[in-house]
């Protein structure tokens, strides 16, 4: 059994907290929100992928605790940092939140323990970064005194699928001990471990796999703009595609990227590579078009108002179904669907949404879904709890930017499909 840190109770955080303690050992969650640690303390989990039913009994035995207090880190055995690495408006790296956790970790570090970085940034944090403060401020040696490696976070809210547990393990440590140390840990509790050589190829590793989906996102992004102009259906053209058994794989059109990942993580390593000289032009330019789609969806249901409807933007009654960044879970970080709303409401219309996953955000309430009451229907996010065919029944004039009506919707007049 190992007593186990982490800082961080968000979406990552907390399903690790849960995997530790359901193989055996001590955790204690560390985070500055107050509410959320009280919540947790009481048994109530804030993410959908850890339900309350499941995390109760864990509080309940006191193998899962939380506090706002740093000091509970000196007991640890290991320590691992779960927290946002957001990008400046500039769209550069911003690890204030990591480096402020990291000084408050090595004012505490103590020999004999294990520090891992699970949040996702460019190669090198770990031990350009990382490494100097907890040497710094400890008088400890990493690698000698102390272990620290990376191991990137692969969460993916509402994946009933894979899990925390269930998903391999990527670890790479600043020496082959270290690797050894932290794949141990991990070992103990999830199905499998893929040590790297490295904290740098463990960190391009996650960057990898996000930029790969930004990538052919935004292919099909630009085919859907493209197949609007030739008259062509891209989610049939999709679906065809993916009939075949080897050499291709199916990636969605949509408003835009959203979650905590896709839409910042790329940015990531075009900053970095700046640094060799080198110039990452299939991120800039997916990033480019991904970014550019919510204004894309504007322009269509501005258009179909103006054929459908003969109705101008401005002053039309517009409700967006969906303002989750993807189906069924609550998660709104980076979800094209407020951008959307932003810009139609910019252009004048009278903008309102319907999420049965999110009651409400930013000063707005879901409405009832009544579809009859609007100039136009706009579905960003397609629900799975919400019936598309009476909504396609009761729309004046209906924008499928998901495909949620499916054959149905290509071929009624009054719905506009991405």
């Amino acid at each position: 059994m190992s007593r186990v840190a982490i800082v961080g109770a968000g979406y990552v955080g907390l399903p690790l907290a849960q995997v530790f303690a359901d193989g055996g050992n001590d955790v204690v969650l560390v985070d500055v929100e107050r509410r959320v640690v009280e919540g947790i303390n009481r048994g109530e989990s804030h993410i959908e992928d850890v339900p309350s039913a499941e995390l109760a009994p864990l509080v309940a035995r006191g193998a899962v605790r939380a506090t706002t207090d740093y000091d509970e880190l000196s007991g640890a055995d290991a320590i691992l940092i779960a927290l946002a690495t957001p990008l400046t408006k500039q769209r550069e790296p911003d690890l204030s939140i990591v480096t402020g956790a990291v000084t408050d970790i090595a004012e505490r570090l103590r020999p004999g323990q294990l520090v891992v970085l699970e949040s996702t940034t460019y190669p090198g944090t770990t031990r350009e970064v990382v490494r100097p403060i907890l040497e710094e401020l400890s008088g400890l040696e990493a690698g000698k005194d102390f272990h620290l490696a990376f191991s990137p976070e692969r969460v993916d809210p509402g994946n009933e699928s894979w899990s925390t547990k269930t998903v391999p393990k990527i670890v790479g440590g600043i020496t082959d001990e270290c690797t050894r140390r932290a794949a141990e840990l991990y070992g103990s509790v999830v199905d499998t471990v893929h040590p790297v050589s490295s904290p740098e190829a463990a960190e391009l590793t996650k960057l990898l796999e996000n930029i790969f989906r930004s990538v052919n996102i935004a292919l099909v992004n630009e085919l859907a703009q493209l197949c609007e102009r030739m008259g062509i259906d891209v989610w049939e053209v999709v679906g065809a595609a993916a009939t075949k058994p080897f050499g291709f794989m199916s990636f969605k059109p949509g408003p835009g990227l959203g979650g905590h990942c896709i839409p910042v993580d790329p940015f990531y390593l075009t900053w970095k590579a700046r640094e060799y000289g080198f110039y990452t032009e299939f991120i800039e330019l997916a990033g480019k078009v991904n970014e550019g789609m919510p204004y894309y969806c504007r322009s269509l249901i501005s258009q179909a108002l103006n054929h459908g409807a003969q109705r101008s933007l401005k002053g039309s009654k517009v409700l967006v179904l969906g303002v989750a960044y993807k189906a069924d879970i609550s998660d709104i970080r980076e979800s094209p669907a407020l951008k959307v709303m932003e810009l139609l409401e910019k252009a004048g219309a009278d903008v309102a949404y319907h999420d049965p996953h999110v009651p409400s955000f930013d000063g707005k309430t879901s409405v009832d879904l009544d579809p009859v009451a609007y100039d136009c229907v706009a579905i960003l996010t397609a629900h799975s709890a919400i019936d598309y065919e009476q909504v396609r029944s009761d729309a004046k004039v209906l924008v499928d930017f998901r495909n949620a009506t499916g054959d149905a919707g290509r071929e009624d007049p009054k719905v506009w499909k991405l």
